[in-house]
C-alpha cells in the first residue's frame, strides 16, 4: 500500500469513528494566522518581552519558567495570551473537516482556540476538556470540561457525540494552560497512573488507534503525552511526519509501533481537496 493509499485509508477510519486524530501545532498554523504555530517561535516572542538566559533561549517550557520564576505567573499568562490574541486568520481544511465529520475524539495538543471556533459555539453536540495549570488558584483538578456554549461540566459528558481534548490547555483571556516546568510537575509525577488523563478521554480512545497530523516528537515531553494519552488504546498508530527525523524521534516511532507516512502535512489537505471535488 501506497503511502497515500495508507494516508486515504487513515482518514477514513477517523471519519467512520475508528480513528482518534491527534493534532499538533502545524494543524493550527494551516490557518495562516499571525499566532505563534511552533514552540520555537511562541519561545521567540517570549523571549522578545522578557530576556532569557542563554541556556534557555528557543525552549518554550525552560523560557516559560523563567518568566514565572522571575515576573510572577500573572505576567506569563498576559504574554502568552497576547501572543495568541490575534485575527482568526483564514480557512482551516483540517479543522473545517474535523468539524464536519464530527468524529467521536479530537486532541489538539496546541494553545490555540481554532478548532473550537470551528466546531461552532452555536452547537450543543459537543464538548470540550482542557488541561489547567495549577498555578494562580484555578484549580486543584488536572482539567476542567466545558460545554459548547463555555458552560463548565463537572466532567466530560458521555452523551456528546464528539470531545476535543486539549490536553496542554487553551491560551484565551478565560483559559488556562500548562507551560512552564512547575505546571508539569505534578501532571508528569502521576501521568503514567493516568490521573491527569479524563476518564471520557480514556473511555473513547478505547479499541481506536490514533493518526498524528501536523506533531514533531523531537520534545521529551511531547514524547510523553503522546505516549500516555495513546495508552491502552487500539494498536496501528500512524503519523503523518515528513523526514528528516531526529534520532529520538526515529526510536520513539519504533517503540510506538507507529507506521510513518513520509509526506508533509499538505498531503493531507490535497487529500480533502480532492475528496470535496
Amino acid at each position: 500500500m501506497s503511502d497515500l493509499d495508507l494516508l486515504d485509508k487513515a482518514m477514513a477510519e477517523v471519519a467512520q469513528g475508528k480513528r482518534v486524530p491527534y493534532l499538533g501545532a502545524e494543524v493550527s498554523a494551516l490557518s495562516g494566522s499571525a499566532a505563534p504555530a511552533t514552540p520555537a517561535a511562541l519561545s521567540a516572542i517570549l523571549e522578545s518581552k522578557v530576556r532569557a538566559p542563554r541556556r534557555a533561549a528557543g525552549n518554550m517550557w525552560a523560557v516559560a519558567q523563567y518568566i514565572e520564576s522571575r515576573k510572577f505567573r500573572g505576567t506569563l499568562n498576559k504574554l502568552v495570551r497576547e501572543a495568541f490574541a490575534v485575527p482568526p486568520g483564514g480557512v482551516n481544511p483540517v479543522h473545517d473537516w474535523l468539524a464536519r465529520i464530527r468524529p467521536p475524539m479530537v486532541v489538539d495538543s496546541w494553545y490555540d482556540d481554532g478548532l473550537l471556533r470551528a466546531f461552532g459555539p452555536g452547537r450543543d453536540d459537543w464538548g470540550y476538556v482542557q488541561g489547567v495549570s495549577r498555578a494562580g488558584g484555578w484549580t486543584e483538578d488536572f482539567t476542567r470540561a466545558f460545554t459548547a456554549g463555555g458552560g463548565e461540566r463537572d466532567a466530560a459528558d458521555p452523551s456528546w457525540p464528539s470531545l476535543i481534548y486539549k490536553p496542554h490547555g487553551l491560551a484565551t483571556a478565560e483559559g488556562s494552560f500548562l507551560m512552564s516546568d512547575a505546571d508539569y510537575v505534578e501532571v508528569l509525577t502521576e501521568i503514567d497512573i493516568q490521573t491527569p488523563i479524563p476518564e471520557e478521554v480514556q473511555n473513547r480512545r478505547t479499541g481506536r488507534p490514533f493518526l498524528f497530523l501536523g506533531c514533531r516528537f523531537d520534545d521529551q515531553l511531547l514524547r510523553i503525552y503522546a505516549r500516555q494519552i495513546t495508552k491502552r488504546s487500539g494498536r496501528g498508530h500512524i503519523a503523518v511526519l515528513p523526514g528528516p527525523l531526529t534520532k529520538m524521534e526515529e526510536k520513539f516511532l519504533e517503540e510506538m509501533e507507529m507506521i510513518r507516512i513520509d509526506l508533509p502535512l499538505e498531503a493531507v489537505t490535497e487529500r480533502l481537496t480532492v475528496a470535496e471535488g
